[in-house]
């Protein structure tokens, strides 16, 4: 068996950590959130059915807490295999910082009384939370298919 030169040994390889695993695990439950959070926007700004504002809220809160969770388990996993492709990474840290700042906004936005807490800023700070989640969980994933 020939090994080519784009090959890497075993030893070039950065080891796997077992964080990594939980990290993309963790990650699933903001994406899902934030996403939830907007279809729920939707259906408050068609419906005006104060029941769908209050799922929003809760599902924002459940995404950034969950965030945060996922996010311990990431830098765990940076700082147990120190990876070396740290300019990949960066893009997703900073992807994920800009949208958990976002969804906290949307959370303060949303917990205001009635129509305002949706529409329209509600709804567009969900639209851009859940397509910059969409793009970090991309970029994420990428990063770890790399290593």
């Amino acid at each position: 068996m020939t090994v080519s030169a784009a090959t890497p040994s075993a030893a070039q390889r950065p080891r796997a950590s077992a964080w990594q695993p939980i990290h993309g695990m963790l990650a699933a439950f903001p994406l899902t959130c934030f996403i939830g959070a907007l279809v729920t926007d939707i259906a408050y700004a068609r419906t005006a059915q104060m029941q769908w504002a209050n799922f929003s809220v809760w599902l924002i809160a459940a995404g950034v807490v969950m965030g945060i969770v996922a996010a311990i388990a990431g830098i765990a996993d940076a700082l147990v295999t120190r990876r070396k492709r740290r300019h990949a990474s960066a893009w997703h840290n900073v992807l994920t910082i800009v949208t958990f700042i976002l969804a906290v906004i949307n959370g303060f936005i949303h917990s205001r009384d009635a129509w305002t807490s949706v529409v329209p800023t509600g709804l567009i700070l969900s639209a851009i939370t859940a397509v910059l989640t969409l793009m970090t969980s991309w970029n994420g994933y990428s990063v770890a298919r790399r290593v």
